[in-house]
């Protein structure tokens, strides 16, 4: 857990929902949809998340598609810099970078306008979950193919038993993972 008001992990952790067998039996879902739907809690998030861009140099955020948007672009508006979006393939028009990655049964693939980002750019890569990293994993390669420098990655909430710190660690190339809480 990263730096901030004591009681703001708490108030954070408070309006995170479990939904027990969603998607499928077995799995419980962590809905961030009462977080979002507070504004007490979703404004503290917006301010921790801020703070992290400003305390690493963030120049501008990479929000990942689709819940990534939904922090990363108050974020953005709140800490005075630029939005990415991340976008799963075919989605963006234009001229893009591409970054394909693994998943558990198969692979995928993001992408980002080829513009967006430049060379001197330092980007904070915003999601709401790390799971399995992938997603940030690929994220973090299409930032340094664009020739801008990783400022870190903060995720709301982090699934420790699925391992994608370590799977991140080295993409991350010392940049900073925080995660303002871990489950």
């Amino acid at each position: 857990m990263t730096a901030q008001a004591p009681d703001t992990a708490g108030l954070l952790l408070s309006r995170i929902r479990d939904v027990p067998d969603y998607p499928k039996p077995g799995v419980l879902f962590k809905d961030i949809t009462p977080l979002l739907a507070d504004p007490e809690a979703f404004t503290a998030l917006t301010d921790t998340l801020a703070t992290l861009c400003a305390t690493h140099g963030a120049t501008k955020v990479v929000g990942l598609e689709a819940r990534g948007f939904i922090l990363a672009a108050p974020v953005a508006v709140r800490a005075g810099l630029g939005f990415i979006p991340v976008r799963k393939a075919g989605k963006l028009p234009g001229a893009t970078l591409k970054q394909a990655y693994e998943l558990e049964y198969g692979t995928a693939e993001i992408e980002v306008h080829a513009e967006d980002l430049l060379p001197g750019d330092r980007v904070m890569v915003i999601d709401d979950v790390l799971a399995t990293g992938g997603t940030a994993e690929a994220a973090l390669e299409l930032i340094r193919r664009a020739g801008a420098e990783a400022a870190g990655v903060a995720v709301l909430m982090e699934l420790g038993f699925l391992a994608g710190r370590a799977r991140l660690e080295p993409a991350l190339r010392g940049a900073p993972l925080e995660a303002l809480i871990t489950v």
